[in-house]
């Protein structure tokens, strides 16, 4: 179920979907726990549960994740993965962090390319996640 690796997404497979969780990208705007807490449920074990609602249910919760921590990918079907907004959009909260939602390509310092849809950028540069916000420097103190 989990990847073993504690710094890699941990992998939460269900009959339709699977969710990964990057808990190093984890914002806590519990937009996951609100929006659907039959499947997600942070005093549980474990605390994703994606059989807990239709895949497309969990899917359509999943994507209201800003930080993208949270992704998904359905069992089956022409949109089993997350396609980015079109057009891109970029929005800087009020504390400087960056805001990102589309197709998005995010380099980070290792020389690492990711593919992304959803992602909250640090503007302050002192995250231990570069370039993702985590909360450890003024742009993420809310």
């Amino acid at each position: 179920m989990a990847s073993k690796d504690a710094n890699e997404p941990r992998a939460y497979a269900g009959e339709g979907i699977t969710v990964t969780y990057d808990a190093g990208r984890c914002l806590h705007a519990a937009r996951c726990v609100g929006g659907l807490p039959e499947v997600f449920d942070s005093a549980g074990h474990p605390w994703i549960r994606p059989d807990g609602a239709a895949p497309e249910r969990v899917a359509e919760v999943v994507r209201r994740c800003p930080s993208g921590a949270l992704q998904y990918r359905l069992a089956a079907g022409p949109a089993a993965a997350e396609e980015g907004d079109r057009p891109t959009s970029v929005s800087r909260s009020p504390l400087g962090q960056l805001f990102l939602r589309g197709e998005l390509s995010v380099t980070t310092p290792d020389g690492a390319v990711h593919r992304e849809t959803r992602a909250v950028l640090c503007a302050c540069g002192v995250s231990g996640n570069q370039p993702y916000c985590d909360h450890s420097g003024a742009c993420g103190k809310e």
